[in-house]
């Protein structure tokens, strides 16, 4: 009974990590991050939003700095709940875990990193309001969330497939190229963090060349200046173009190398006369989101950046690292 009940929770927590994934995209990309210029509450209002006439003007009273924008707040809020209900489900699986500790195949360790996890990255929600969305808080905020969605989707690939139908036998070197294949994605991810942190997404509003040249100026020492001191508001960037040029091109470019890459050992997978059908499924699922990847992001630049093609090029960077952790879950000799 408690197999069934750790194995429900733990994939409803991974499916509601996605969530709040995407709604952190859409809150910062609709301008809403700093929707509520306090936390936990909002506008000193714990749960809700300030919305009658009243409470709107006893907030603009309490907060002169950031006039109550309703529609901001909602979304900021919304996101507040459901990342408290994800960490309320994490916390479960951890008690479950405690619980069940001497049963045979049960994770431990796993879920109570999870617990320490959620406790570091609501901080680092609070800090992303409280440091007036200050790039690298922004771009930690996101790695956190994906970090625990990563972990989630580990511990139901682990918890719930027994071990003699979970690997594929690959030689080590291979096992390797996989693994640094995940390194360049998560590299990858970080720069598109940085590029939106620092507003610079449509720096190049042309494609594939950008502002209308193959090289444009660019300033990468302050394109990658990661701390700038506190107190300023980092609302719509502060930095010059070049140094938001700077950024978009590095996204750019190592995402040329990350496709290139992938697009070579996911062949190679699926080629392999050895292969299992799990793995190629896999790899195929990879190859997919890869290539639509790639089609959201042009259409980011070519379209200039509407929300909707901004969103789910979010949630297609998450479903690319959990397919990506599935190949490594499925190619490891023993885990």
């Amino acid at each position: 009974m408690h197999n069934n009940i750790f194995h429900v929770t733990a994939w409803s927590a991974c499916i509601l990590a996605l969530v709040v994934v995407v709604l952190g995209a859409y809150v910062r990309l609709s301008d809403a991050g700093l929707g509520c210029p306090d936390w936990p509450g909002c506008y000193g209002i714990l749960l809700g939003v300030p919305e009658s006439s009243h409470e709107i003007e006893q907030a603009n009273t309490n907060f002169p700095q950031r006039a109550v924008e309703v529609h901001k707040a909602w979304k900021e809020v919304i996101h507040r709940y459901f990342a408290g209900v994800l960490g309320l489900l994490i916390l479960l699986l951890a008690i479950l875990a405690i619980k069940n500790r001497n049963v045979s195949e049960q994770p431990v360790v796993l879920p109570i990193l999870l617990v320490a996890l959620v406790i570091f990255q609501a901080l680092l929600g609070m800090w992303t309001v409280t440091l007036l969305l200050k790039p690298v808080i922004v771009m930690l905020h996101l790695l956190g969330g994906l970090t625990i969605l990563a972990l989630l989707w580990w511990l139901v690939l682990k918890y719930r497939l027994p071990r003699e139908s979970s690997i594929s036998p690959i030689n080590c070197s291979f096992n390797s190229l996989i693994l640094f294949g995940l390194l360049l994605l998560v590299a990858q991810i970080i720069l598109g963090g940085w590029t939106s942190s620092n507003y610079a997404a449509l720096a190049c509003p042309d494609f594939p060349t950008c502002q209308g040249q193959w090289w444009p100026e660019t300033d990468f020492k302050e394109g990658f200046k990661f701390w700038r001191g506190l107190g300023t508001n980092y609302e719509f960037g502060v930095l010059e173009n070049p140094a938001r040029t700077a950024i978009h091109l590095s996204h750019r470019l190592l995402a040329i190398v990350v496709a290139v890459y992938w697009l070579a050992v996911l062949v190679r997978i699926l080629m392999r006369d050895k292969t299992t059908v799990v793995l190629r499924s896999i790899a195929v699922v990879t190859l997919i989101i890869l290539s639509a990847q790639l089609l959201l992001g042009i259409s980011n630049i070519i379209f200039h950046l509407p929300i909707s093609v901004a969103v789910m090029h979010n949630g297609g960077a998450a479903l690319l690292l959990l397919s990506v952790i599935s190949l490594v879950f499925f190619t490891r000799e023993k885990f």
